[in-house]
């Protein structure tokens, strides 16, 4: 085991920076700009530190870190209750009928509503991995660990859970869905648009936002075309969420169009299917290979490892115990790959 999930620290802001440097715009969670990162980590570092059994707007930060060189190659964060703060904004795809009894005809328009039902729900996001280690499954351990940090940490967690994915982005960093509809209304670009969310938060969208609802057929084809559709980067990423339990409903991002999934916290394939048992002892040559996970807040870590049950405890291989930083009679949480 060459690779571990542990929380941030504040002393990861230069491997944040650089980065965020790379995920190439429409990536609110993780700006190129090295206050904020600071702040995100300083405020998850609190949140890590607070004793608490509820949500509690919260933010976690994870990293993904080479445990041969210490490089962080990674990150991940988790929200606990979105739309605390501010309003948590999202289009949904609705469609009205409307009929003719002259023309005999009914008529279906696709509308975009401004909602904020997805407020209170808790989010997983941020996940971002280096382009030179997108190989050996570490985009699943990134993925996975934020669901295993949940089931350990329960309580703080929402009933209902969402993901965004980041909608179609142009060569030039531009949004078609922006352009054609959002961008209209502002005077700025979308790359404008976007840092200024990730540095302010999106209140301006309340502010200067219709509140009726768009007509599709009154957009450009560009922007049509888009609507809903993950950036091809995050493909992938969109498969991994619905193989966990994630479902598009309709609910689409204000800046670019994208998709947002959501589910029933409870519901995912990670938190269902894990389960907690005592280490027995760190001296396993063969077994199972899953995923582990140990440590309450700031001591979580997560890694791929060995393990074998033995009645009501499991043995575990000896890399992935010092990995984990864990010894016999420690608790970990294990679930398939």
């Amino acid at each position: 085991m060459t690779h571990v999930i542990r929380a941030a620290t504040t002393k990861d802001v230069e491997a944040m920076y650089e980065m965020a440097k790379l995920t190439g715009g429409g990536f609110t969670n993780l700006p190129p700009d090295r206050d904020t990162l600071a702040a995100k980590l300083e405020r998850s570092a609190k949140c890590f530190a607070k004793n608490v059994d509820r949500p509690d707007d919260d933010l976690f930060v994870l990293v993904l870190e080479d445990l041969e060189s210490g490089e962080v190659r990674g990150t991940c964060q988790l929200f606990t209750e979105v739309g605390q703060q501010w309003p948590f904004y999202s289009y949904r795809i609705q469609t009205h009928s409307q009929h003719s009894q002259e023309l005999e005809r009914t008529f279906r328009a696709e509308m975009l509503s401004l909602v904020t039902d997805l407020e209170g729900s808790s989010e997983v996001g941020g996940l971002f991995l280096h382009p030179n280690s997108r190989a050996g499954g570490l985009g699943m351990l990134l993925a996975r660990s934020r669901y295993l940090f949940i089931a350990m940490h329960r309580d703080r967690f929402g009933e209902r859970i969402l993901a965004e994915l980041r909608g179609i982005i142009d060569d030039k960093g531009g949004s078609p869905f922006w352009d054609g509809l959002a961008g209209k209304f502002f005077g700025m670009s979308f790359q404008e648009a976007d840092e200024f969310n990730a540095l302010n938060g999106n209140q301006f969208i309340a502010d200067l936002m219709p509140k009726s609802p768009i007509y599709t057929a009154m957009l450009p084809e560009s922007a049509r075309a888009v609507i809903g559709l993950p950036h091809p980067n995050g493909r992938a990423a969109m498969r991994m969420l619905e193989k966990e339990g994630f479902a598009y409903e309709g609910y689409v991002d204000i800046f670019d169009g994208g998709p947002t999934v959501t589910s029933r916290t409870n519901a995912l394939k990670t938190i269902r299917e894990s389960q907690p048992a005592e280490i027995s002892r760190c001296d396993l040559d063969i077994g199972d290979r899953v995923l582990i996970a140990t440590g309450a807040n700031e001591n979580f870590r997560c890694c791929y490892g060995m393990i074998e049950a033995e009645g009501d405890t499991i043995a575990i291989d000896h890399n992935t115990c010092r990995a984990l930083q864990v010894e016999p009679g420690d608790t970990a949480w294990t679930v398939g790959r």
